[in-house]
């Protein structure tokens, strides 16, 4: 039976749930507000701004989703490790567009499967942190966690939680949102015209030639197909896209809560697509007790340290209907551990017979520091991990449906290897990011064509 076919709705409301409730479970990684005042005025501002989503696009993502869940798309979901308000401007969010767009085109070409586009941006502004503090030259103060919050410079101004930014993250996010919209609107996604997602790297490139190659074939079967028509296929000028951020800062969360008419339920209307981390899956967390009541899709980031058991009633707890399109899982192993890692809960999650989609990311389990002080990832360790992830998958009988990437459109060098083999020396050249590296659009490319070549078939259904 097709997903069009099924009821994507829950058959009932969860139990002993309000938009609320979470406040009453313990509540970690929030920042402290030192004016509660001025943040429950900047919350009831909140709580009237316009949604950045609509519930029609959270309902259309879900189902999309499910088909993933099916074996009939392919996820790609993809941005920045922390946006900053800096990077909110033309050609940051343009590049980001750009590069996602063609690790799309090689996706579909390679995997003959629909790709299911998913942006980390437009809200992706708080980070979890390992400590509440950082401590420099004898000086303690609070950690940056994301701009939401505070700033990264290591001054006290800076770091202190500054309610305000809560409004300015919004802000940010809609400017994103309206920008991106009017590019897809646009055309800019046109594969008519995929020289529009050209970056400056294409011409000098070891992958050039290659990609290149794969625009061309792409390019004259769609002219095929088009004469044979006799008109234009309308439906390549345009795809859908969506957005997801880890829903981190709850009260933010909750001030996007609404319901909606002539819909049943609530909606994070902030997002499409909001995840749980690894650091905030607790069962009887206020993430979790947050997360179960909304009606969007949703993620639980899944690390090595996870059980087998806490997995499972995860499941149970967050979509206890078992509702097509409802649960994704991320699993983040690393390369080292993914091996013994990972199998159990795929037979465990494959057991229980529940609905998940399953999605790799390679890169949070790799972070390692380099001796002259950056965090850093290797391209060979992330590659490795995502290789491991689709053999670890066939062995197990179930499906790697979707990758989630820490990346940028700019000239970065945050990742070590990669096709120019960048070194431990190269990454003072171009290191931007504020908390954790990323891929560049090179590297990007490069692993979109790593998991075509792996996959072997084996993604379909």
């Amino acid at each position: 039976m097709n997903v069009s076919d099924r009821n994507l709705q829950a058959i009932r409301e969860p139990e002993n749930w309000a938009v609320d409730s979470w406040q009453s479970r313990e509540a970690i990684q929030q920042p402290h507000y030192e004016d509660q005042v001025a943040l429950g005025g900047v919350l009831a501002q909140l709580n009237e701004r316009p949604p950045l989503v609509t519930s029609w696009e959270v309902l259309a993502l879900k189902r999309l989703v499910a088909e993933a869940q099916e074996g009939r798309r392919f996820v790609l979901q993809g941005g920045d490790c922390a946006e900053s308000f800096a990077d909110c401007n033309n050609r940051v969010i343009t590049n980001r567009l750009k590069v996602l767009l063609q690790m799309s085109l090689v996706l579909v070409h390679g995997l003959r499967l629909p790709v299911l586009r998913v942006g980390r941006f437009a809200g992706q502004y708080a980070k979890p942190r390992s400590t509440d503090t950082e401590t420099r030259d004898g000086v303690t103060l609070p950690s940056y966690r994301g701009d939401i919050i505070n700033a990264p410079a290591f001054e006290a101004d800076a770091r202190r939680a500054d309610p305000q930014r809560l409004l300015r993250a919004h802000s940010h996010s809609a400017m994103t949102m309206n920008f991106v919209r009017a590019l897809i609107d646009g055309g800019f996604a046109d594969l008519h015209h995929p020289e529009y997602w050209d970056l400056a790297w294409v011409d000098h490139s070891p992958l050039a030639s290659e990609y290149r190659q794969m625009v061309d074939g792409i390019s004259d079967s769609l002219r095929f197909m088009e004469t044979l028509a006799g008109e234009a296929l309308e439906s390549f000028s345009r795809v859908d896209f969506f957005t997801s951020h880890e829903a981190l800062l709850l009260h933010y969360e909750q001030a996007q809560t609404r319901r909606v008419p002539r819909q049943w339920g609530w909606f994070n209307l902030g997002t499409h697509f909001p995840w749980i981390g690894m650091r905030t899956a607790a069962l009887d967390g206020a993430h979790v007790e947050y997360f179960r009541g909304i009606r969007n899709p949703v993620a639980v980031k899944v690390g090595p340290t996870m059980q087998r058991d806490h997995l499972l009633r995860l499941l149970e707890v967050l979509n206890p209907e078992d509702e097509p399109g409802r649960l994704t899982l991320i699993h983040r192993m690393g390369a080292g551990k993914i091996a013994e890692q990972l199998p159990p809960l795929l037979d465990g999650v494959k057991a229980s017979g529940r609905r998940v989609l399953w999605i790799c990311d390679p890169m949070h389990g790799n972070t390692e520091s380099t001796s002259n002080g950056y965090k850093t990832r290797r391209f060979a360790n992330v590659a490795s991990e995502l290789e491991q992830a689709f053999d670890a998958h066939a062995a197990a009988g179930t499906r790697l449906g979707g990758v989630h990437l820490e990346l940028t459109g700019e000239d970065v060098t945050e990742c070590i290897g990669g096709a120019r083999g960048l070194a431990e020396a190269d990454l003072s050249r171009a290191y931007k990011s504020n908390v954790d590296p990323r891929l560049n659009y090179e590297q990007s490319l490069e692993l979109a064509m790593l998991i075509v070549r792996k996959s072997g078939g084996r993604i379909s259904v």
